[in-house]
C-alpha cells in the first residue's frame, strides 16, 4: 500500500521531468505570448510597454527574441541556461516592474511569477540528457 500511496511504481527520471518543463514552457511562451507580439511587429504595430526606457521599439524586440527565439532554444534544449537566463530576466521585468509584484487578483502577474520560476529551474538545472545541449 504504500508503493502505491507514495508513487514508487512510476519510474523516476529528473531528464524527464526537465524536458516536459521545457517543452511546457517553451511552447507556451512561444506561443501563447511571443507570437502574437511577433506578428504584431510585423503588422506595424509597434506600440510596447516601455518599463526600462530604452525605448517602445527596441523594449518590443528584445521581448520578442526573448519570447519566440529563446523559447524555441528552451525547446530544443540548445544554449538552455543562457535562453532560461533571458527569459527569467524578461520575465523578472513583466512580474516586478509591469505588474508591480502583484499576484492576486491578476493573472498576468501570476503567469509571469510561474515563468519566472520556471525559468530559474531552467537556469539551475539545464536542459537535461534530453537535449541538444547533451549531444
Amino acid at each position: 500500500m504504500q508503493k502505491i500511496l507514495r508513487l514508487e511504481f512510476i519510474a523516476t527520471s529528473p531528464d524527464f521531468g526537465l524536458l516536459v518543463l521545457r517543452l511546457l514552457l517553451g511552447v507556451s511562451m512561444a506561443w501563447l505570448h511571443g507570437w502574437g507580439k511577433l506578428a504584431s511587429l510585423f503588422s506595424g504595430k509597434v506600440s510596447f510597454l516601455d518599463p526600462l526606457h530604452i525605448g517602445q521599439t527596441p523594449s518590443l524586440l528584445l521581448t520578442i527574441f526573448a519570447e519566440v527565439i529563446c523559447s524555441v532554444l528552451i525547446v530544443f534544449g540548445l544554449f538552455t541556461r543562457l535562453a532560461a537566463v533571458v527569459l527569467a530576466f524578461t520575465m523578472g521585468v513583466a512580474f516586478f516592474m509591469v505588474n508591480s509584484m502583484k499576484l492576486a487578483n491578476n493573472p498576468n502577474g501570476e503567469l509571469a511569477w510561474l515563468f519566472f520560476g520556471g525559468y530559474l529551474v531552467l537556469f539551475a538545472a539545464g536542459a537535461g540528457k534530453f537535449s541538444v545541449d547533451k549531444k
